[in-house]
C-alpha cells in the first residue's frame, strides 16, 4: 500500500472523488455511474440498510474504494460489490490493503463468506488474477450472464469455517 496512504469509512464529502475514481477506471458506462451514484447516495441517507458499507483508501485524496453488504437471503454471506484503484495508483497494493480490511471487518464479526462477481471478458482478466491472488476461488460462471459473449464470474472466500 502507498506508505501514507490509510483506509477509512467513507463521508459524504468523499461522493465526488469517488464517482471521478469510478469514471478514471474506465469499466462503468453511462447508466452504471449513475446507478453507482444513487447506491453512494443511499449509503450516506441510510436508505440501503445499516449493514452496507463503504470505504475508501485515501493518499492526498480518494484513491480507492470498496462497498460491501450482507447477502439478503443467506446466514454470514456478504458480497465485494465494488472494489476500485485510480489507474494512477494502481499496483502499489492499495486494492489488496481495502480488500483485506474489508474481510478482517467480516472475520471479526464472524461472518462466513465474502462473494464478488465480475466479467469473464478479456479486459477483466487483471481483476480476475487480482482475486485469485487474493485467495478466492471460482465458484461458478454463468455463461453470456451480462449479454452474448460476457459471462459472469463469481468467486468465494471463506473467511470464519464452521469449526469456529
Amino acid at each position: 500500500m502507498d506508505t501514507t496512504a490509510t483506509i477509512r469509512s467513507a463521508k459524504p464529502d468523499d461522493t465526488d472523488a469517488i464517482m471521478n475514481l469510478a469514471d478514471a477506471i474506465g469499466l462503468f458506462e453511462g447508466e452504471e455511474l449513475e446507478e453507482l451514484g444513487n447506491m453512494l447516495a443511499g449509503y450516506f441517507d441510510g436508505s440501503l440498510g445499516e449493514e452496507h458499507s463503504w470505504i475508501v483508501c485515501e493518499n492526498d485524496g480518494v484513491v480507492g474504494v470498496a462497498y460491501f453488504a450482507p447477502e439478503q437471503y443467506a446466514y454470514g454471506t456478504w458480497n465485494l460489490y465494488l472494489i476500485a484503484v485510480h489507474p494512477k495508483h494502481q499496483g502499489k497494493g492499495n486494492g489488496a490493503a481495502m480488500l483485506r480490511q474489508v474481510e478482517q471487518t467480516l472475520f471479526s464479526k464472524g461472518e462466513r463468506l465474502l462473494l464478488v462477481e465480475t466479467s469473464g471478458l478479456p479486459n477483466f482478466e487483471l481483476t480476475r488474477k487480482f482475486y485469485r491472488k487474493q485467495g478466492y476461488e471460482e465458484e461458478a460462471r454463468i455463461r453470456e450472464f451480462y449479454k452474448a459473449g460476457d459471462d459472469k464470474i463469481i468467486f468465494r472466500k471463506v473467511l470464519v469455517t464452521s469449526e469456529h
